[in-house]
């Protein structure tokens, strides 16, 4: 696939495929993929993809293969893997490593529970790679896993963002359209040996802004950016169902909309959040508050870490919980607040373990209704700035509004 320019429109957020979407994507998806083949009802196309994954990554500059890198503690690779389980009609995926790093993919697959990927050793070219990875698809023994595809895609393991359409483009492209000049002419050498070598249709198919490549260490800065941005995207405000923090909390969830007009916020109430977090979690949300009036401890903060952490959410993303406490700071002594501090501390080096990043937020419950106003307002934005920046250096601190 190639790629377009940078910029322009948001990148598509790698994600898995899950199970409540696939099946209504998966029927789009196969009437296009139907619609490719020559004969009207004609069944749908047997497709796998091929990742070549045994670069050194040179002008990367780290001794570290990029495509291993870490992007918020996760390898790049997963990322990719990830985005390409969201198409559930790829059967198949062939990653193409070298030997010295085939436990450390293994490894991967394993912890962040890739499926249907298949391993296969590098060669020493690209091209040899991607051979081996071809004809590791095109195997016919009986013990092989594989099944052989009528059309098979090869992605950069370093190119993690790209949307499902451009997928379908290019299957539909390799089943619909002949070679051309302007093809060869402006096409990548993978065209022209698909031409010259095995006497099969070819076609240029331009990509999206989105389908950028991972060169050099720059680029992982903004791998992590734009990452950091599309998990950002939702905030659910979780609060017990009393009166008075029901009314707080919908406060803050009013307010967060007025400064954050592009991002989802809703609330739940923490009663029943066990079924509520897994429906939210299934909208992609990373993002929790958790309300908690006149009462510096945080037992409802443990009932909503508990259940975050036996959900395994955290597995691919990492998930920001801001705790935050409305007390009357007249009537809150200091060492009430120095004994909450230390707890949380604590509390959040063992969360931070699981990939849960907690924080604490004191803000002045006044009873005062326009400086109540402008309290919920500061402490909005200091929850805006964790979500977003996702600092693990600020976990365990009690910050104040």
């Amino acid at each position: 696939m190639e790629s377009g320019p940078r910029g322009g429109s948001r990148p598509a957020e790698p994600g898995p495929c899950l199970s409540s979407q696939c099946g209504a994507d998966q029927a789009a998806s196969a009437s296009v993929l139907s619609a490719a083949g020559a004969e009207p009802g004609s069944r749908t196309l047997a497709v796998a993809a091929v990742l070549p994954a045994g670069g050194c990554g040179e002008r990367m500059g780290v001794p570290t293969p990029k495509q291993f890198c870490p992007v918020l503690e996760r390898p790049l690779i997963s990322y990719t893997l990830q985005a390409l389980e969201r198409a559930c009609w790829i059967k198949d995926v062939v990653v193409v490593v070298t030997e010295e790093n085939m436990q450390a993919m293994e490894n991967i697959i394993q912890k962040y529970k890739h499926k249907s990927i298949s391993l296969v050793e590098a060669g020493v070219t690209r091209h040899r790679s991607i051979f081996n990875g071809l004809r590791a698809l095109a195997d016919n023994r009986l013990n092989s896993k594989l099944s052989k595809p009528e059309v098979v895609i090869i992605h950069d393991a370093v190119r993690p963002f790209f949307d499902e359409d451009i997928l379908l483009k290019v299957v539909t492209a390799a089943k619909e359209h002949g070679c051309s000049d302007y093809d060869l002419e402006f096409g990548t050498e993978c065209l022209q040996l698909a031409l010259k070598y095995c006497h099969i249709k070819a076609k240029l198919v331009e990509g999206s802004p989105d389908l950028w490549k991972v060169t050099y260490k720059r680029d992982l800065y903004a791998a992590e950016s734009i990452i950091k941005e599309r998990i950002s995207q939702e905030i659910c405000i979780v609060m017990d169902p009393k009166e008075n923090e029901e009314h707080i909390g919908h406060l803050l969830e009013e307010i967060l909309k007025t400064e954050l007009n592009h991002v989802q916020v809703t609330s739940q109430a923490l009663y029943n959040a066990g079924s509520d977090i897994q429906q939210i979690n299934l909208e992609q949300c990373y993002n929790f508050v958790c309300v908690n009036v006149k009462t510096p401890d945080f037992r409802e903060t443990q009932k909503l870490l508990s259940m975050l952490e036996e959900s395994n959410f955290s597995l691919l993303y990492p998930i920001v919980v801001v705790s935050a406490h409305f007390l009357d700071f007249k009537l809150v002594s200091p060492s009430q607040k120095m004994e909450s501090l230390m707890w949380i501390r604590e509390f959040a080096k063992e969360m931070r373990k699981k990939n849960i990043l907690l924080y604490g937020l004191l803000i002045n419950h006044s009873q005062d209704e326009q400086k109540l106003q402008e309290n919920l307002r500061q402490g909005a934005i200091i929850i805006t700035a964790l979500i977003k920046e996702r600092n693990s250096a600020l976990i365990g601190q009690l910050l104040v509004a």
